[in-house]
């Protein structure tokens, strides 16, 4: 009785030590969570390697390359996994891949006699150091490609489009490849080139057609002038030879009728002043005559003898009479004077 009496008071608790259904949630909550966290630490403790595939596992921000395939542990929260694919992969330069669709200015390229074309380039690499693929660049397969398009311009325009077209293929491929493994080096990227392939060669569409038709009828005109030019020089230069010959030796002969005329004159002068010293009087007069027959060329001479006897005296250049001209003149016109006095008398 006492005990209905308590339990009906409320005072009789018989299942006083059993826990509120509260604290059994919370127990099952942490329960799951912890289950939770190990399973999660048992997930991030390992990775698995696959074939062609390594991986980079970084602690505290130190790489290590890991090359072995199968499973591997690492320490959750603190150690990192990148994975790097080590087949042979590629991509196209010049046309995309996808739809085949040619990709505008990746393939156009000019060549070494300046003509245009269009050249569509597959490259093949792989990765080789996974560390140095992940660290030393931030996009590496871009850099690659940038290296690629310029070894690929630079090899494509030192030869003609003939052999672009046909036969110097395999040459162009071979000095592709060793130039961009060369710049590969110095990148030190950890991509290895594998192959570059010429995929097709064409001409170009229109539009670059005929800007390669403009730059070759440039090329033309050039030519033409530069013929035009040589034609004309050597038109006018034997012209202008023969023409400086004929002005030298005009001059030089110019030169000798100076010489000459100024050799006689010397010699007219010295004729002249040899007569002077033997006759001045005569000389001066004689002179006289002449130079006025010079300025008057109609003027006669008329001599008066003083008595009354006028004569017509002719005059003889005074340069071409010598030394015995002179004086035979004088005896002649002595005696002329003399018999013209005797007819008077």
């Amino acid at each position: 009785m006492t005990d209905f009496n308590e339990f009906k008071q409320g005072s009789f608790r018989p299942f006083s030590k059993v826990p509120k259904p509260g604290k059994y949630v919370k127990r099952v909550i942490l329960g799951v969570a912890g289950v939770a966290v190990i399973a999660v630490c048992a997930m991030d403790c390992t990775y698995q390697i696959q074939e062609q595939e390594q991986a980079v596992l970084t602690t505290f921000g130190v790489p290590k390359a890991v090359s072995e395939t199968g499973l591997h542990f690492k320490i959750p929260f603190i150690q990192k996994v990148d994975k790097v694919n080590t087949t042979i992969q590629g991509f196209p330069i010049g046309y995309d891949m996808d739809s085949n669709a040619t990709v505008e200015n990746e393939g156009i390229m000019i060549t070494s006699d300046y003509n245009f074309i269009d050249v569509d380039f597959f490259i093949e690499y792989r990765i080789t150091e996974p560390v140095k693929y992940l660290y030393n660049s931030r996009e590496p397969e871009s850099i690659l490609k940038n290296i690629s398009q310029s070894c690929i311009r630079t090899v494509i325009a030192s030869y003609d489009v003939d052999d672009v077209l046909t036969t110097g293929k395999s040459e162009i491929q071979s000095k592709i490849k060793e130039m961009i493994m060369e710049k590969m080096e110095e990148q030190d990227m950890g991509i290895q080139l594998v192959n570059i392939t010429i995929q097709d060669s064409e001409p170009p569409t229109q539009e670059v057609m005929q800007a390669f038709k403009a730059v070759e009828t440039a090329k033309q005109g050039k030519e033409t002038a530069i013929n035009n030019a040589n034609k004309y020089q050597n038109e006018q230069l034997p012209q202008a030879e023969a023409q400086a010959d004929q002005i030298i030796q005009e001059a030089e002969a110019e030169k000798q009728v100076r010489i000459n005329e100024a050799e006689a004159e010397v010699a007219r002068f010295n004729a002249m002043y040899e007569e002077y010293i033997k006759n001045p009087e005569v000389t001066k007069q004689r002179m006289f005559y002449e130079a006025m027959e010079d300025v008057l060329p109609d003027l006669k001479i008329i001599v008066d003898n003083g008595n009354g006897t006028q004569k017509l005296l002719p005059l003889e250049p005074f340069a071409e009479v010598s030394e015995e001209a002179a004086a035979s003149e004088g005896e002649q016109q002595t005696d002329n004077l003399q018999t013209a006095a005797d007819e008077e008398e």
